[in-house]
């Protein structure tokens, strides 16, 4: 067999590539910022941390030099000079729901504009220690404060066991804590909700609950059963789910096979919609036969069949007000213990609207 040209005997030449390799990008550093300025990298120093008097004009070519070179701060460097670290600590139980996680969304917003930074630890079981561990994780960053965000009943006692030198606050529908407290008024959103649907007359109203060991699930069951005693309606058994819409579904087919069922109030708008999936299915009409109404608002709530009258919480507020109160506790100030944000009622066609 011939040989191919150049083989060296039949065996094929290895070719080795050599490449350059791609010179490092150097970000730019705080005496670039004061060379582009004019001015001492101490001058800059003091315009970043914010740790000493600096002239109006002087600030604003610091700035400028900041935006132009994209020039992001050294955190720990920073910390070093203020003995700040602007980084807060937030403990997420059950953060896969809605609710906590469009809590949990809310309060990084108001510390993101703020210009503090999130560290989270997400807790799946709410005993003492799993909290207490979890807040000791984010002492190790270095955070300036803690947030809870504490929806279950055990998770009361647990902080407690937060040490009384960490500045903290909960986002938890309890008025007996220690700590200040931030929720929305979850009682009054079930009032309204369950007025409205005795104010369109039916003689009483159902209720689908969450999981007992939910405050905002306990609050809303209590709300909804103390309205209608006030309007002089029987409260019916209470059917309970555990937020998904399949625990809905089911609650749905057994509400079917009970007499003078005409309005539901359902503790979510995920359970609200398996509930609509087992009356259509048995060819129950909403609104035409049975009225339903959920909580929370959810971003699909307008887009059921039929579009679903709901309680909408102001989770961005609940955000704000949770950082403000936080805010305060790391300067010492004095928080005040508890932060209603208010409830409102959102009318639909599945209460006929």
């Amino acid at each position: 067999m011939a040989e191919r040209p150049g083989t060296g005997g039949g065996s094929v030449a290895k070719r080795t590539e050599v490449r350059e390799a791609a010179p490092a990008v150097r970000l730019p550093a705080l005496t670039d910022v004061a060379s582009l300025a004019g001015v001492s990298h101490m001058t800059v120093s003091r315009v970043i941390n914010e740790t000493g008097p600096v002239r109006a004009e002087t600030r604003e070519k610091v700035l400028a030099a900041i935006e132009e070179l994209g020039y992001r701060p050294n955190s720990t460097a920073r910390a070093l000079a203020t003995g700040r670290t602007r980084n807060l600590g937030v403990v997420a139980l059950d953060s896969t729901l809605f609710g906590p996680a469009s809590t949990l969304f809310g309060v990084e917003l108001a510390a993101r504009e703020a210009g503090y930074g999130i560290s989270i630890a997400s807790v799946s079981d709410p005993r003492r220690d799993s909290i207490a561990a979890a807040v000791d994780s984010l002492r190790r960053q270095a955070v300036e404060g803690v947030v809870v965000i504490a929806p279950h009943v055990v998770a009361k006692p647990a902080l407690r066991a937060v040490p009384a030198g960490v500045p903290l606050v909960a986002v938890a529908d309890t008025d007996r804590a220690s700590i200040p407290v931030v929720s929305v008024d979850q009682r009054d959103g079930a009032r309204q909700v369950t007025e409205h649907l005795l104010g369109l007359g039916h003689r009483t109203v159902w209720h689908v609950a969450g999981p007992s060991d939910w405050l905002e699930a306990r609050a809303r069951e209590q709300a909804w059963r103390r309205t209608l005693k006030r309007h002089d309606a029987e409260p019916p058994p209470v059917l309970r789910g555990d937020w998904s819409p399949r625990s809905g579904y089911e609650a749905g087919k057994r509400l079917l096979g009970e007499r003078g069922v005409t309005a539901v109030f359902v503790a979510n708008d995920q359970m609200a919609l398996g509930l609509l999936r087992a009356f259509a299915e048995a060819g129950r009409s909403v609104p035409g036969d049975v009225h339903v109404a959920g909580f929370d608002d959810v971003p699909e709530a307008a887009f059921f069949n039929p579009p679903l009258t709901t309680v909408r919480q102001d989770f961005i507020e609940v955000g704000r007000r949770t950082f403000g109160l936080l805010q305060e506790r790391i300067e010492g100030a004095a928080a005040p213990v508890r932060s209603l944000v208010p409830a409102e009622l959102v009318v639909r066609e599945s209460t006929g609207a």
